[in-house]
């Protein structure tokens, strides 16, 4: 297998990933190391050498979630796009140096803006250049749109890096991130697929009427779930579409809360929040059903910022015919940082790096463009 990058061949590769998710609150960088001759046997994954997490800052999230919500101008996407390369450069520096790492590639997912799979187009911002000069090493962007290109959703691309991760089946990965995402293996079949909302409405009601960035621990979401409400939501027409499936906060972002704020207002604001969580388990729950029957001794693998939000993780519980664990591999918020690494490590080999059975695509495909420093 000829690498499509200059690479030494006799060590490990060492390998960034960075990954911002549409909850909107920073990057993370995760260093690995990636055994390029263990890919055809599934286990390229040797070890996590960091992993570190750069916040946005206040004035930075907002221009995000301003052209999340269509509310940013040419101009100003155009000038986000730099900002989010000097960011997301930055966040590389700190780690290279806390390790004193050179890396041999990076693997750069950008930050999610719009995403209309419908439409075959999908949009994330971080200027990749920005990165190259900075780590004077390969960078891969863009990995969704190839996917899109050949008729996919463009996401999720995490369930093969899950394989890797994971191994044997069977198990269900559940992330709950800004969206929600499920992807199950079984050791014959993957099956993933975005459910719906995870922590982006959470996190913006919290905006609203707690004037915090997010609810800590979901310590607010404390009253009764408005069951009639709930049950309209889950009526929305996402969760009456088949997989393949992707969305983002299009459906699920600043557009729906303002709509939905007038009916949330009259409801005492512990119960604002705990209807907003029920709502992110029971469309977890509702999607989930689509993979039963279950395999026997299923593991269910929780991460993302939503695995802290004690009301969801109850919601869940309460909802879903298996215990859940804590997704313990990596630190938090460091598992799609990883899960991109390996898929860049996986462009430079010229290994496809989706599954068609998942995002819809025509056939597999090497995923990303490159930067050359």
């Amino acid at each position: 297998m000829q690498p499509r990058i200059l690479i030494p061949e006799d060590r490990p590769w060492r390998v960034l990933g960075l990954m911002a998710g549409t909850s909107a609150d920073g990057v993370d960088v995760a260093a690995i190391e990636v055994d390029p001759g263990a890919f055809g046997a599934g286990q390229p994954f040797r070890r996590l050498l960091g992993h570190h997490a750069e916040p946005y800052p206040g004035p930075l999230r907002e221009q995000v979630l301003a052209a999340a919500a269509n509310r940013l101008d040419p101009g100003g996407l155009c000038i986000l796009q730099r900002r989010l390369g000097d960011h997301h450069a930055q966040a590389a520096a700190v780690l290279c140096t806390t390790l004193d790492l050179r890396p041999d590639l990076a693997s750069l997912h950008g930050q999610t803006v719009q995403h209309h799979p419908d439409q075959g187009a999908s949009f994330q911002l971080a200027d990749p250049y920005v990165l190259a000069e900075t780590l004077g090493c390969p960078v891969v962007w863009d990995l969704r749109r190839r996917d899109l290109a050949v008729g996919g959703q463009g996401a999720p691309l995490v369930p093969l890096p899950e394989r890797w991760l994971h191994g044997a089946g069977p198990w269900m990965a559940l992330n709950l991130g800004g969206i929600a995402n499920l992807a199950a293996w079984d050791g014959t079949t993957t099956r993933a697929w975005d459910t719906g909302p995870g922590m982006s409405l959470l996190d913006l009601a919290a905006k609203r009427w707690l004037g915090l960035p997010f609810d800590p621990g979901g310590a607010s979401a404390h009253g009764e779930v408005a069951e009639p409400v709930l049950a309209r939501w889950l009526s929305n027409p996402y969760f009456q579409t088949a997989p393949p499936k992707s969305t983002g906060r299009e459906t699920f972002g600043e557009t729906w809360l303002e709509i939905e704020a007038a009916l949330l207002g009259s409801l005492p604001l512990p119960d604002r929040l705990a209807t907003l969580a029920a709502f992110t388990a029971a469309s977890v729950a509702q999607e989930a059903g689509r993979f039963a029957p279950w395999p026997a001794g299923l593991r269910v693998l929780v991460s993302g910022g939503g695995a802290r939000h004690q009301r969801l993780r109850a919601e869940l519980a309460a909802r879903l015919p298996f215990p859940l664990e804590g997704d313990t591999l990596f630190p938090s918020g460091a598992r799609e940082a990883v899960s991109w690494a390996l898929l860049g490590a996986a462009s430079a080999l010229g290994i496809p790096g989706n599954l068609p059975e998942v995002t819809g695509a025509d056939r597999p495909v090497v995923l990303g463009s490159w930067v050359w420093p």
